[in-house]
């Protein structure tokens, strides 16, 4: 059975105010629209308040500007949508896995296991690996030779860690992720590729998850570095020696190239490409589908996608693009006849 909490104890929980029933016991998160009896839910945009008005959840997280909409339960919070993410941690059914190592896990004898650790069948762990306390190794997930795993790490199944890997403490990556591949170095000789051996390795910081089916290349010489509490989506593609910075978002499709070096703070929105051997800055925002082709030295919000529109608007200003050059020479044209 799922826990359930009082609203006093989720309101202390998430540091809000309760105004209500003190006693009102929650189970699991909802939506406005689809919350029932003994559900919690929230409000962060204002065109959900008619959603809100008939709303069967036993309480809500909103702010005090929106309190008077309410006629339920409600916590009172500075910012509704943190004190959801909190109070849907405490209530997270997820299944927990039990603690022990399967008989049909392979850890070989040199490798370090630390206590309350969970290993499920199927696993391999290599030579001279460590294994931090209460990890989670989830089925079939590889772990190469010498690799570092924090305490309190994550990995789901199907994950594989590469030689020489560094996990800090309380890392999460989901199913099918590569992390310590090859970097993509190759040096052309008269038109034969010849493979530059990638030396390096990956480091991540503490208190990063990793989506599913992304992958972080190694290092050429140096390492490629994942700061601490940084957040990186599924389908996610950084090349060797990139250096991500503590606190960062990077989101969905989105290619990072080599050595390039992201800040703190930044926020890379889904399908963007950023150019290697660039720099961006702490506490920069790019907007979805954007190139980063050069350098960012300033914060502030980047932009280069092109929205969608009407396919017929769309048709008529690629016709008129293609007509710049002409219309730029008429404009030289009529500037030289009134010169």
């Amino acid at each position: 059975m799922p826990a359930s909490y009082s609203l006093q104890e989720l309101a202390q929980h998430i540091g809000g105010e309760l105004q209500g029933d003190a006693n009102a016991m929650i189970s699991s998160m909802g939506t406005l629209e689809g919350a029932r009896s003994g559900q919690m839910s929230f409000l962060t945009s204002s065109k959900y308040k008619k959603a809100m008005s008939n709303t069967q959840a036993t309480a809500v997280i909103l702010k005090e500007a929106d309190a008077a909409f309410c006629s339920t339960n409600k916590i009172i919070h500075a910012d509704p949508y943190v004190g959801f993410a909190k109070a849907a941690q405490l209530l997270d059914s997820t299944p927990k896995p039990e603690t022990g190592i399967s008989e049909f896990a392979r850890i070989h004898s040199s490798a370090n296991i630390g206590e309350n650790a969970s290993i499920a069948s199927g696993v391999i762990i290599e030579r001279n690996v460590n294994i931090g306390k209460n990890a989670v190794i989830g089925a079939n997930t590889v772990v190469g030779e010498a690799s570092q795993i924090g305490d309190d790490v994550n990995l789901r199944a199907n994950v594989t860690i590469y030689h020489r890997v560094v996990l800090g403490n309380r890392v999460s990556i989901h199913s099918g992720t590569v992390v310590g591949s090859d970097g993509f170095g190759y040096a052309n000789d008269k038109g034969v590729w010849v493979k530059i051996p990638q030396t390096g390795t990956v480091i991540l910081g503490d208190d990063c998850e990793i989506g599913a089916n992304t992958c972080i290349d190694r290092g050429a010489m140096d390492n490629t570095i994942i700061g601490n509490d940084v957040i990186i989506d599924n389908l996610v593609q950084i090349a060797h020696n990139v250096t991500v910075g503590d606190h960062s978002c990077i989101c969905g499709g989105t290619g990072i190239a080599g050595s390039s070096n992201i800040g703190k703070y930044v926020v890379i929105a889904g399908t963007c490409v950023v150019n290697g051997h660039i720099d961006i800055c702490d506490k920069v925002q790019i907007t979805g589908f954007s190139m980063v082709t050069k350098s960012i030295t300033q914060p502030g919000v980047y932009s280069s996608g092109m929205p969608v529109q009407p396919n017929r608007e769309w048709q008529k200003n690629t016709v008129r693009l293609r007509q710049i050059d002409k219309l730029i020479d008429r404009v030289k044209t009529l500037e030289g006849l009134h010169k």
